[in-house]
């Protein structure tokens, strides 16, 4: 199922099937940023250093977040989240080609066409009718795909800064900035860097 959400097949037909497109960035962003807490948590090993008897006799306040081992932290980076995220900025740089691109086979433009003709020979008196100067043109589909991209990108602003936000606070990790780690982990891995 991992390989599916990392890998889905990129063509115009996924892109328009806004369906699919936010249920792949739905379900994506449940898997890891969603339950990133529940992650995290996973990755904490209490039992690593050993019960220790003294801890009993004394109450300490108990700290809301253990930090967790730097190396399960990377890895956990390494081959989960960033992928993630990957995959999520592939999509999406993708699909704003396609929605910037011209499309021939839109099964609405002979509609379109139509209503704008109509709508050049309507008559025009906002005296006797003041709406019949509204018309309201359908839109492309690819600019529809154009404003839910940009509707997604907005969510995947959020949802990253968020996330690593929490991945910051628990790994201890110095970069401050979301975009700015996931680059690096694209120069490590030598992933090419999506454009915006």
């Amino acid at each position: 199922m991992t390989d599916l959400l990392r890998n889905p097949s990129l063509t115009p037909q996924f892109c328009f099937s806004t369906v699919a497109l936010r249920d792949f960035l739905r379900i994506s962003r449940g898997a890891v940023d969603d339950s990133i807490t529940q992650n995290l948590n996973a990755l904490v090993t209490p039992a690593k250093a050993g019960f220790d008897p003294k801890s009993t006799s004394v109450r300490t306040p108990r700290s809301p977040h253990k930090q967790i081992d730097p190396q399960s932290c990377q890895t956990f980076k390494d081959q989960v989240l960033f992928p993630s995220w990957q995959s999520r900025s592939d999509v999406l740089t993708y699909c704003a080609y396609v929605a910037t691109s011209p499309d021939p086979s839109d099964p609405e433009t002979t509609l379109r066409e139509a209503e704008s003709l109509r709508d050049r020979e309507r008559v025009v008196n906002e005296r006797l009718d003041p709406y019949s100067g509204r018309y309201f043109p359908r839109e492309a589909r690819t600019e529809q795909l154009a404003t839910l991209l940009r509707q997604e990108r907005g969510v995947e602003t959020i949802v990253r800064s968020r996330t690593w936000g929490l991945v910051r606070e628990r790994c201890g990790d110095d970069i401050e900035d979301a975009d700015t780690a996931l680059n690096q982990w694209r120069d490590k891995q030598g992933v090419p860097r999506s454009a915006k």
